[in-house]
């Protein structure tokens, strides 16, 4: 894991013991990503912050699935893929969506493939989209909003696929039944 510890409520440096016991009350664990992130306060801050804000936007929540785990795919994050594969079953996300989100292939779900291949195209692009993307996904029902708000999802995920990188964070046994492997 790099040298980098999976705080508790009890380690975690000031100003992120009580984002952790708060966490840990919530879901009866602290996901070890956010254990990771509490070893710099202001980054579990912002990701709590950024995932706030991004569950305020105009995507519904598969549609925020479909970003979040599409980012996570391609930037080839086995703890997000399998967390997001977990809260997306607890969601109600039906199977198939899921499944094709976990192998990278295409959404039965027109409109969803549509924002699968755009945020596919904003990540890969690193932000450089061709502009028939925008307009494919414009071309399904989604607005110029919606396809800016595709860009906080990604940074959103940045913040926490760079951190399960950079500190080598593995999946944490409640998401056993979700483990994921790029295929």
């Amino acid at each position: 894991m790099n040298g980098f510890p999976l705080h508790t409520a009890e380690t975690a440096p000031e100003g992120a013991k009580q984002r952790l016991a708060k966490i840990e009350s919530a879901l009866g664990f602290i996901p070890n990503v956010l254990a990771a992130q509490a070893e710099a306060p202001a980054l579990l801050e912002g990701y709590q912050s950024l995932s706030t804000i991004f569950d305020r936007t105009s995507l519904s929540p598969v549609e925020r699935q479909v970003v979040l785990m599409t980012a996570s795919f391609e930037n080839d994050c086995r703890f997000c893929m399998a967390a997001h594969s977990w809260v997306a079953r607890r969601q109600g996300i039906e199977a198939p969506v899921i499944d094709a989100l976990r192998a990278g292939t295409a959404i039965a779900d027109a409109r969803l493939d549509a924002l699968h291949r755009y945020t596919r195209a904003v990540v890969v692009g690193r932000g450089k989209v061709p502009d028939s993307d925008v307009a494919a996904l414009l071309a399904a029902g989604f607005t110029r909003q919606n396809a800016l708000e595709v860009v906080l999802g990604v940074a959103l995920k940045v913040l926490t696929n760079y951190t399960n990188s950079i500190a080598g964070v593995t999946p944490n046994e409640a998401f056993r039944d979700t483990f994921w492997t790029k295929p």
